[in-house]
Formats: C-alpha cells, sequence, structure tokens
C-alpha cells in the first residue's frame, strides 16, 4: 500500500482536518495559538487542517486537547456496527451457554 493512502481514506482526512480548523475558529484562535497550546509547530496545525495524513495521532490528540476536544476521541469505532453483526452471528449458533464454574 506504500506511504499513499487511498482516495475514501484522503477524503476523510481532509474532513477530520476541516472540522478542526472550524473548531478553532469558531473558538477565535489562530494557528499559532493552538500550537502553542498543543507544544507543536504551526506547521504542524496547518498540516492537521490540510488533512495530511502523515501528523501523528499523539499531536492530534494534543490539538483536540488544546481545543477543548479531547473527548471526541473516544467516539472512534464506537458504534462498530460490523463487529456487532459478526458477534450475534457467531452467537446464534452456540447451543447453549458455557458452564459455570
Amino acid at each position: 500500500m506504500g506511504n499513499k493512502l487511498p482516495r475514501k481514506l484522503e477524503q476523510k482526512m481532509q474532513i477530520v482536518g476541516e472540522q478542526i480548523r472550524l473548531a478553532r475558529l469558531r473558538r477565535n484562535l489562530s494557528i499559532a495559538q493552538v500550537a502553542e497550546r498543543a507544544t507543536c509547530s504551526p506547521m504542524t496545525i496547518a498540516r492537521i487542517e490540510k488533512g495530511v495524513p502523515t501528523v501523528a495521532i499523539g499531536i492530534y490528540l494534543r490539538v483536540l486537547y488544546a481545543l477543548q476536544l479531547d473527548d471526541d476521541i473516544l467516539l472512534l469505532a464506537q458504534k462498530d456496527e460490523m463487529g456487532r453483526a459478526l458477534q450475534d452471528i457467531a452467537l446464534k449458533n452456540r447451543q447453549r451457554a458455557s458452564k459455570k464454574v
């Protein structure tokens, strides 16, 4: 796969970057202010807002924390509809619950 992301993921990274940019603007913060609070460079903030996929997830967390949005990270993979469906299929095939010791 290399360093290039599939187009669908690139688009999602750009959406995330735009959402972070809008959150920063709603708080009337400059890129420099967010960079200082997140202890990273203004260039890194600009790269996040453009959706560049090579920025480390830890930096994203620090930026979200600087914007007071760090709890949003807990929403990742929360629904997991496919995983739940697979789990339900496996449960339907079971005949009895396991013995309790």
